[in-house]
């Protein structure tokens, strides 16, 4: 009996959407309108007002969705949250196509300590 081979040419263009790609039930779209509603200056995170001077600064709710996602998957590393931005299609999805370096991912972590352990004890009140 032969081998189930390649359907497609690797070569050939496919229109997908990364909307499509990620199922409805999927715990990055839970993350996603998770941080969408809370309100991250009142909870005490950094630069959440924009500074108009030197580089721009990644959005605090785009490195939130990071963190919370790594929290629920078991990715605590700097350098696979990271790899995960390159790989994974959730959170590709989740950041819109950013892709932090690790210093940046681990300096957002060093910087809202504090924060961040009380929104996983509210996302996990609310996830379970």
């Amino acid at each position: 009996m032969p081998y189930i081979v390649k359907p497609i040419n690797r070569n050939q263009a496919v229109i997908n959407t990364l909307d499509s790609m990620v199922e409805w039930d999927s715990i990055a779209r839970v993350i996603d309108c998770f941080v969408d509603h809370i309100d991250l200056k009142e909870m005490g995170f950094e630069k959440t007002e924009p500074s108009f001077e030197g580089r721009p600064c990644y959005d605090p709710q785009s490195m939130l969705k990071l963190y919370l996602y790594g929290y629920r998957n078991n990715i605590r590393s700097s350098r696979k949250l990271e790899a995960a931005c390159v790989t994974n299609i959730e959170v590709m999805w989740m950041l819109g196509g950013l892709r932090p370096d690790f210093r940046t991912i681990s300096d957002f972590r060093k910087d809202n300590a504090d924060n961040l352990k009380e929104v996983f004890k509210e996302f996990q009140k609310g996830a379970l």
